[in-house]
């Protein structure tokens, strides 16, 4: 089965190859090891977008927690924050855009007033129905800051 987003990493891939692009060639080959581990462990995956989507999601979050590591480490993880900064900025050209903490705001609002939810102890109730119908257009961050700023109020 054929995936575009498949097709547009190997042409990524040939290109880096061409162009002696080390740091291109070693994330590509990071996510295509994902891709291939998960089609053969056994769970029936397919490759599809949505897999490399998945895969590709699931390496860029990875990404965004050593980052917060490497920006603790000061000095000593320079250079490994620079090499994680370049292959989250990588995998984020294929992933959708989020939104932003005030649009966030608005959504929880909204489903805050929907769902009746006021008190600050279902706070979980309110972060689930939120996720539940946007998980793929918010960051999970601005959704717990939306929620304990509205229960707050």
């Amino acid at each position: 089965m054929s995936s575009a987003i498949r097709d547009q990493i190997d042409s990524i891939l040939r290109q880096a190859r061409l162009d002696r692009d080390a740091p291109t060639m070693t994330v590509v080959g990071m996510l295509k090891n994902k891709v291939l581990t998960r089609l053969k462990d056994g769970s029936g995956a397919e490759e599809t977008d949505e897999l490399w989507l998945d895969m590709i999601a699931s390496y860029a979050k990875e990404l965004k927690k050593a980052i917060t590591a490497f920006e603790a480490a000061g000095e000593r993880g320079a250079v490994l924050l620079a090499e994680n900064q370049f292959e989250l900025a990588f995998c984020e050209q294929f992933l959708p855009t989020k939104l932003d903490a005030a649009a966030t705001e608005a959504i929880v609002r909204a489903i805050a007033t929907e769902t009746g939810i006021k008190d600050p102890k279902q706070s979980g109730r309110l972060i689930g129905a939120v996720m539940k119908k946007h998980r793929d257009e918010v960051e999970a961050v601005h959704v717990k800051a939306a929620v304990a700023k509205i229960l707050a109020e």
